[in-house]
């Protein structure tokens, strides 16, 4: 505007002093200059994403849009100028408190955008000023909604609640709200120092469970590498044993044949001369060494039922001792009696 008026009056002089020189009457030069003014008092550039509002006689008239307007001077004037880009609006940090009565400090940041230049020049003395007040307000309501934890959790949600709300009242002012995005949540220093010890201790827990699973895994590991070697050994152990069974019945088979033999061989002495009292002088043998190594072993005394047949067995023993002497004959052979 002043730099109009400098180029006017620049104007009127160089042509009042043209006129002057060229022999010009005064009222030339005024109706000359007067003619420069209403130019350019009538003529207004609107910049692109630009609307002015006019005004005229202090009512509102019209808005001009971007490109070359004509307005009636003196009576016509630009009262408001607004920019149709998105603007963003910092919203300043503000306290909150939560559901859980913890102090949260909040700010933000809106983006909005003037879709209507008349009401946004007359539906509010100041709609940014409207905005930021409603959007701190907004603000501590849908905190004072929420926990400390949901808070940080329901950023997408507060912000969306916030644009919902500012939209709708941003119609009467003729301003269209875009979006809103929380820059900072910043509860207490206690606060935060409680929260790090959290997300250290859970940390720490995830370390021990990462560590836990590796160790199981690696002895889940060491177990299929041994398993194979552990195969094998029971084979080889089934196989041990199975040769050992195979021995054992080997030398049973063998001590019974051995003992089979031996039965024989009694057998075919005891139908020679002597032979019976020689199986006597042996059975008794066996007889007296029999309880003399239960006497060794235990201290529990064991009568036979029948002692008689112990003191037959000893007498036809002793007989059989007598007969063999040196010097006496051998007796015919005689079954006991």
């Amino acid at each position: 505007m002043l730099f109009r008026s400098i180029v006017v009056v620049v104007l009127t002089a160089v042509l009042g002093a043209m006129n002057v020189a060229s022999g010009g009457t005064l009222a030339a030069f005024f109706i000359i200059a007067f003619g420069i003014v209403l130019a350019f008092e009538s003529i207004r550039v609107v910049p692109q994403q630009q609307a002015w509002v006019v005004e005229r006689i202090g009512r509102f008239h019209s808005v001009l849009e971007p490109g070359l307007n004509v307005i009636w001077p003196f009576f016509d004037h630009v009262a408001y100028r607004h920019s149709l880009k998105e603007v963003p609006l910092d919203v300043p940090e503000q306290v909150c408190i939560t559901k859980d009565n913890t102090q949260l400090g909040v700010d933000g940041i809106i983006y909005y955008q003037v879709t209507d230049p008349r009401l946004a020049s007359y539906g509010s003395s100041n709609y940014i000023a409207a905005i930021t007040q409603l959007a701190q307000t907004t603000l501590r309501s849908e905190i004072g909604k929420m926990e400390l934890d949901k808070t940080f959790e329901s950023r997408d949600e507060i912000n969306r609640q916030l644009v919902s709300v500012l939209d709708e009242a941003g119609r009467t002012w003729g301003v269209k709200v875009l979006r809103y995005e929380i820059k900072n949540l910043t509860p207490p220093e206690a606060i935060l120092r409680a929260m790090q010890a959290q997300i250290t201790a859970e940390r720490e827990k995830r370390a021990l469970i990462a560590k836990s699973e590796g160790q199981r895994q690696q002895e889940i590991n060491l177990a299929d590498g041994e398993k194979p070697s552990a195969i094998l050994q029971s084979e080889g152990q089934k196989m041990a044993a199975i040769n050992r069974a195979e021995g054992e019945a080997k030398a049973i088979t063998t001590i019974a044949a051995a003992n089979a033999e031996a039965v024989r061989a009694v057998a075919a002495a005891m139908h020679e001369p002597g032979g019976i009292n020689a199986a006597n002088l042996k059975v008794a043998e066996i007889y007296i060494q029999a309880f003399g190594n239960l006497a060794k072993t235990g201290n529990t005394l064991i009568v036979p039922a029948n002692l008689s047949d112990v003191a037959s067995l000893v007498s036809s023993a002793m007989t059989v001792i007598n007969n063999v002497r040196p010097g006496s004959s051998a007796p015919a052979a005689q079954a006991p009696k």
